[in-house]
């Protein structure tokens, strides 16, 4: 069996093949048209190279920034801002022939993990990225969780648990229009904001970081910081999904210090006497998305 991913992102388009077992077979990318005619036609021609290259094959799984509104069945919330309120699944399935399956990009990204990536043979796995932004997916029993709004695992726009308590929060109001969201503290932007906020400077989050490794005492105290507001947050998901699994992706998951800092502050906030979630590095790091999706593709 042949499974084809596409990874749709706002610069290019990756097709990946695997085999049933998970092995690639073939990748490609092109770059991302800006227009929806442009991209429908795109899409056409790179599956009719991929097919050229593998063979036929019935389905095809695609992974982007958004998701299809389960109201309208048309697309929303997607980077690509062409795309948004267009019918892209039956777009393309009158185009092709084959089966689609959409899902976020967050989505893909945990269901790559949990099939067989650092979440494999866990029941349930929260898909955590920690990025530019903080998304989120959710898999269990290697299916994605959607949800009745098509946003399930969206922890980023959660307030911040105990907020209140930290003496320099975020800098304005996330873009979503709301106040103390997660992802204002713990994207890579919010990192740094809190920092430069507090200390008077203007690094970037990869700086603080490695100032914090050598031992600088503003940047370690930000780093704690960062691990118990992290700590806090997964705590918070996990007292009501409880997975077996977590699965870092995105920029900060490279930095190997949190794995073991955060699997032991999190415990403080856990509903459970003796908490056993697993705090893991992704596997296929940003391979993951595009490998969800094709995953996406079986039967």
């Amino acid at each position: 069996m042949k499974l084809v991913g596409l990874d749709i992102g706002g610069t290019k388009i990756e097709a990946k093949v695997l085999d049933s077992d998970g092995q690639e077979l073939f990748v490609h990318r092109v770059a991302t048209p800006k227009n929806y005619p442009n991209f429908l036609d795109c899409v056409v021609d790179l599956i009719t190279y991929v097919e050229s290259k593998v063979g036929n094959f019935a389905r095809i799984g695609c992974g982007l920034p958004g998701a299809v509104s389960p109201v309208t069945g048309l697309m929303q919330n997607a980077n690509s801002t062409f795309l948004i309120g267009q019918d892209v699944v039956g777009d393309l399935k009158q185009r092709l022939g084959k089966d689609v399956r959409i899902a976020n990009d967050a989505n893909c990204f945990a269901l790559s993990e949990a099939v067989d990536g650092a979440g494999a043979g866990s029941e349930i796995v929260f898909g955590v990225i920690l990025g530019t932004g903080c998304g989120g997916g959710v898999v269990i029993n290697q299916q994605v969780l959607t949800g009745a709004n098509a946003i399930s695992g969206e922890w980023g726009h959660n307030p911040l648990p105990d907020f209140e308590l930290d003496k320099d929060g975020e800098t304005g109001p996330c873009y979503c229009g709301r106040s103390h969201c997660i992802e204002q503290y713990l994207s890579g932007t919010g990192f740094a904001q809190q920092y430069n906020r507090k200390y008077g400077k203007d690094l970037k989050a990869q700086q603080i970081i490695e100032l914090a490794q050598q031992g600088d005492s503003q940047a370690k105290a930000a780093y704690e910081l960062y691990v118990d507001q992290l700590a806090r947050s997964l705590a918070a998901v996990t007292n009501i999904l409880d997975p077996h699994t977590i699965v870092f992706g995105g920029g900060f998951s490279n930095v190997d210090s949190l794995y073991p800092d955060v699997s032991e502050v999190i415990g403080n906030y856990i509903f459970a006497a003796e908490p056993r979630v697993q705090i893991r590095k992704a596997k296929y790091g940003d391979s993951s998305g595009v490998r969800g999706a094709a995953w996406l593709a079986r039967d």
